[in-house]
């Protein structure tokens, strides 16, 4: 499915989600003061996304009538893992790095989960092809922000 079949603005607004992502890997390579900035929004903002992308997948199934219980829990573990890999900065243990590769590896996991959940509940035409590339631009600049 190409995202093509999607509207145009669609596809613009879903695509420069990954300029904030894009900017904090310029910054942080950039070294100095704005290293550190770029490493702590960029873990933050792909936490945001990661969380946004569950409450995606609970309106889907909200939006079908769902009344099995997985659907749900699987569209609040974004969240949850967000929320665990910003809790070693909270303590002072090592951070963002090891947060930022895991947060990487989620938001790479998640259009299987769109997947998943497109065989059940309706999804437009082009919408996992988006997905895909979001999540792939996303998650591919998050890991290399983890080794900037």
């Amino acid at each position: 499915m190409a995202p093509t079949s999607l509207p145009r603005a669609l596809v613009l607004f879903g695509l420069s989600g990954i300029l904030p992502q894009a900017l904090c890997v310029v910054m942080a390579l950039g070294g100095g003061e704005g290293r550190w900035i770029a490493l702590a929004a960029g873990c933050l903002y792909a936490g945001l996304i990661l969380s946004f992308l569950g409450g995606l997948w609970w309106m889907a199934a909200l939006l079908a009538n769902e009344r099995a219980s997985w659907p749900y829990l699987l569209a609040v573990l974004p969240s949850l893992a967000a929320w665990a890999t910003f809790l070693p900065w909270c303590v002072g243990w090592r951070w963002p790095g090891p947060s930022l590769v895991i947060l990487g590896l989620l938001l790479l996991g998640s259009p299987f989960v769109d997947r998943l959940l497109a065989r059940r509940y309706a999804v437009p035409e082009g919408w996992i092809g988006l997905r895909i590339r979001m999540a792939t631009g996303l998650g591919v600049l998050t890991l290399v922000l983890a080794i900037a």
